[in-house]
């Protein structure tokens, strides 16, 4: 992920093994890692049983807070792919009844915004 795409609040992909190592101990048994991506400091991880939002906060980043969101509690979302001369994508979830999405990410060109879809249609819908 470019430096310039992540200052513009754009996330990109990050591979299974670097998330296991640093995150592992948030998994339960039998939960396995599909996808994540990092934006800046903060994290995402789609897993076989839930969502997790990783928030790294303060100037130290001494604070992290863990957000787990069960794919059940998902009611609806949306995917917009980055056009032409967009520099990115967008990611919006809804929980529950909301009438404005709770959960916003911004993905950088590198990531294939069908397979964010594909995952979470999978655990939402299936």
């Amino acid at each position: 992920m470019g430096l310039f795409s992540s200052l513009m609040g754009n996330a990109g992909a990050v591979s299974q093994e670097e998330l296991k190592k640093n995150y592992g101990q948030l998994l339960i048994n039998g939960e396995e890692i599909e996808l994540g991506f990092k934006l800046i400091r903060d994290t995402f991880i789609f897993t076989n049983k839930r969502l997790i939002l990783i928030d790294v906060q303060g100037l130290t980043g001494s604070k992290t807070e863990y957000l787990s969101v069960a794919y059940k509690s998902i009611s609806k979302f949306s995917v917009e792919t980055a056009g032409t001369f967009d520099l990115e994508a967008e990611l919006k979830i809804w929980i529950s009844s909301e009438t404005i999405p709770s959960i916003k990410k911004k993905f950088n060109k590198s990531v294939n915004v069908y397979e964010v879809q594909n995952v979470l249609a999978h655990h939402v819908l299936g």
